[in-house]
């Protein structure tokens, strides 16, 4: 299902994933409302856990979110939860999802040609931007005419010695720009 999203001349969107609240962590970390502050939505790309952290969210922005491998029932029934969400911002497609056979979990950027037209064929030709979790590695990388993001996670980075990570995309006319943001 393709959603499209009307926002305004310029649509920032928040990125993140793997929040596992509250096993790993008992709140999102503060730096997240500031960091998103100015946002038009928030995409979470799962292992979220509990509803309170898209509850908390959502006085943000408004959120979608992905299925992540880990989630329960009380995720995957909310309504702003789906396997995989494709929506469309100033002309740009953008799927989320937790990952998928082929992309992930340990293969999130494809090298092999093979590996692009599977997820070309996936994302039904629709995606320009794919953001994913599930590695805790924040990374953004072009790979054919895709864009890869994953924005790590907040409350557990994969790399341990530094606090976690979120992104923020930005659309305008179409342009797209992405920021990984590292937390203090």
């Amino acid at each position: 299902m393709l959603t499209s999203i009307l926002l305004r001349q310029m649509t920032r969107i928040g990125l993140l994933s793997d929040t596992h609240i509250p096993v790993d962590a008992k709140l999102l970390p503060g730096q997240i409302k500031e960091i998103f502050r100015d946002v038009d939505l928030i995409l979470h790309a799962g292992d979220i856990y509990e509803t309170s952290v898209l509850d908390e969210l959502e006085y943000m922005a408004p959120v979608l979110a992905a299925e992540g491998d880990d989630d329960g029932y009380d995720i995957t029934s909310d309504r702003r939860v789906k396997k995989k969400h494709t929506l469309t911002v100033d002309g740009v497609n953008i799927s989320i999802s937790h990952s998928e056979p082929g992309l992930g979990p340990w293969s999130v950027f494809p090298d092999s040609k093979e590996n692009l037209e599977e997820a070309s064929f996936k994302y039904n030709n629709m995606a320009d931007i794919m953001v994913f979790g599930h590695s805790h590695r924040p990374k953004v990388q072009n790979r054919g005419n895709f864009l890869f993001v994953n924005p790590g996670s907040p409350t557990f980075p994969y790399y341990m010695h530094r606090l976690g990570t979120v992104a923020l995309l930005t659309v305008s006319s179409g342009e797209v720009e992405v920021r990984i943001v590292q937390l203090q």
